[in-house]
């Protein structure tokens, strides 16, 4: 195709993208959220988007399938960015990656050097990394759906999750006790794409920035 794509989430980052698309003149011809449709046209004949999963925003960008994308950068430390130029930081979809435990954990004591926990998260490197950091041991099991069970069923002693309010955490026993980074998206793009349709992305990239700074 000789327009541009542009790989988006459904939820929150497509939301909160459709402001800054419509600082670049971009109007999505459907809603996601009511569409079966997974390539969605927009105002202009040379800009489509595609609907994927966030966790795969990256490897379409890094593959060339989307010329630029939208990704949390909780995704992008798992993904690694391999191939992706990053150039902007949108602030929106904004968290925090954090380690929670059920309330009435001594969390202190079990991450003393040479100590050992049970960590479960689908954030596998992130952790990792992060309890490197402290030279102590930890076991980590991934899972894909709520975290916050896992403590409560003695599957992990504490989770790795993305927090935004705190309300699940409460509500669940649980409580924040670290935070690893704070998070938001990303605008990503291929860096061959870059080079080739500067024309087409580089207007896009501006606009985009002009919006954050506003």
């Amino acid at each position: 195709m000789t327009g541009m794509t542009l790989a988006l989430s459904k939820g929150r980052i497509f939301d909160e993208t459709l402001p800054l698309l419509a600082a670049a003149g971009i109007v999505p011809a459907d809603d996601p959220e009511n569409s079966r449709k997974l390539i969605i046209g927009t105002n202009r004949p040379d800009v489509r988007l595609v609907i994927v999963r966030a966790t795969d925003t990256p490897t379409y960008v890094q593959y060339g399938a989307a010329d630029i994308g939208i990704a949390g950068k909780d995704v992008l430390l798992e993904h690694g960015g391999a191939g992706l130029y990053q150039p902007l930081d949108l602030n929106i979809a904004r968290c925090r990656l954090c380690v929670a435990v059920q309330k009435g954990f001594d969390y202190a004591a079990a991450v003393r050097p040479g100590g050992r926990i049970r960590v479960a998260t689908k954030y596998i490197s992130s952790a990792k990394a992060h309890f490197a950091g402290k030279g102590m041991h930890v076991d980590l099991i991934k899972l894909y759906g709520s975290m916050e069970l896992a403590p409560l069923v003695g599957l992990a002693d504490a989770i790795v999750d993305l927090v935004s309010s705190g309300g699940t955490l409460k509500a669940n026993n649980l409580e924040e006790v670290e935070e690893i980074v704070p998070i938001s998206s990303r605008l990503i793009v291929n860096q061959a794409a870059l080079k080739l349709k500067r024309d087409l992305i580089q207007p896009m990239l501006d606009a985009f920035a002009g919006a954050v700074r506003a």
